[in-house]
């Protein structure tokens, strides 16, 4: 059976030249933190990667540390905060629960906590953001682009707002979809930190990057032996930071083009699927992050719908793979009546996408159409 991988914003394939340098990392296996010869060639190594990553995110190579994924680094900014004894946070209904969950965690420590609505397309407002900002407020967190909707968050202007506020207020951004994704900088965005991710961008899974502006006063990850410049302790895994230097160096390479080559892809969906399938309606932006197309079928049931597409090789989701078949509270933020929640589905693309895929897309979708929807209207 031919398959059709529509999921790119749960994972992407590695890419052949990640794995190509992971497996080149493993067989030169020597510590970087020792003192030999071979080893002080793989802390080199490890140092040449960091450099990637910093020109990828427009950066100083020692604001780059590496980590487990977005998750790793989403928390690690929220130390942030827990650093005081109180404080007001600011955030977004949307955020991933990386986020919302460190939150709600320092809000049962007494912190007080803002989450801010979105508008029907899934965009904070800079004025609700300002609004927002208190005497007292010391963390805030807008993720670049929503990992459900691909809405893109005005995180620049937020920052900007908040440090014309009260300079001393962190601001951290969630880049982990929009990273090779979008073009931007940190510099641009002006943000204290942020975190990205490298299974999303080709890399293997375990891996990831945290942006930390110079002379921020973070806590640091782990304690230990003092690797990360004594901020992330633990031996460097040097062949997974390999396998997402290699990722992020492909990445930027074709960044321009795959950013064009996705929105016509997107947009030849949106076409395909309104012509096959009438009854779907379109959650995302007109101008979202392309990789990204939130669609939904009122009166169908999202989770049976995965499944009869699986059966028939076109994988995608309900939403992000963390809800687990729970309502998305994305999309649940929009304010759409119940049987759009539940039709909610999630497309997303990645560099081995083709119409092929979306026409496969739309003949299962016909197919469900005609098999389901008189079960499940």
């Amino acid at each position: 059976m031919t398959t059709h991988y529509l999921d790119y914003a749960a994972t992407a394939p590695v890419l052949p030249q990640a794995a190509q340098a992971v497996g080149e990392a493993m067989e030169r296996f020597y510590n970087p933190s020792s003192q030999y010869a071979p080893a002080l060639e793989a802390g080199r190594e490890l140092e040449a990667h960091r450099r990637t990553l910093a020109v990828a995110l427009g950066c100083q190579i020692e604001e780059v540390f590496f980590t487990s994924g977005g998750t790793e680094g989403d928390n690690w900014a929220a130390r942030w905060a827990a650093q005081r004894k109180k404080g007001h946070i600011i955030t977004t209904a949307i955020e991933h629960p990386a986020v919302l969950e460190g939150v709600k965690d320092l809000a049962q420590k007494g912190f007080a906590a803002t989450y801010l609505p979105v508008d029907s397309a899934g965009r904070v407002s800079v004025d609700d953001f300002k609004a927002a900002l208190r005497e007292d407020t010391v963390f805030c967190s807008v993720m670049l682009v929503n990992n459900e909707l691909g809405s893109i968050q005005p995180v620049a202007e937020c920052c900007a707002a908040a440090k014309a506020y009260n300079r001393d207020i962190f601001f951290h951004t969630d880049a982990v979809q929009g990273f090779l994704k979008l073009p931007f900088t940190a510099r641009d965005l002006g943000v204290d930190s942020l975190a990205i991710s490298g299974h999303k961008v080709g890399a293997p899974k375990g891996i990831g990057a945290f942006y930390l502006k110079r002379h921020s006063k973070l806590k640091p990850m782990l304690l230990g032996g003092g690797q990360e410049r004594g901020m992330r302790s633990g031996t460097e895994p040097t062949p997974l930071i390999a396998g997402l230097a290699a990722a992020v160096q492909c990445g930027m390479d074709r960044q321009k083009t795959e950013l064009a080559r996705l929105t016509d892809l997107r947009d030849y969906a949106i076409g395909r699927l309104r012509e096959v399938v009438p009854e779907v309606r379109i959650l995302s932006p007109d101008d979202a992050c392309p990789h990204i197309l939130a669609v939904t079928l009122p009166g169908y049931k999202s989770e049976v719908v995965v499944r009869f597409l699986s059966d028939r090789g076109v994988y995608l989701s309900s939403g992000s793979a963390c809800h687990k078949g729970k309502l998305s509270h994305v999309y649940t933020a929009l304010g759409l009546p119940k049987p759009w929640l539940t039709g909610a589905l999630r497309v997303s693309f990645g560099e081995g996408s083709t119409r092929e895929d979306v026409d496969a897309l739309a003949q299962a979708l016909l197919e469900a159409k005609a098999v389901l929807f008189t079960t499940l209207s």
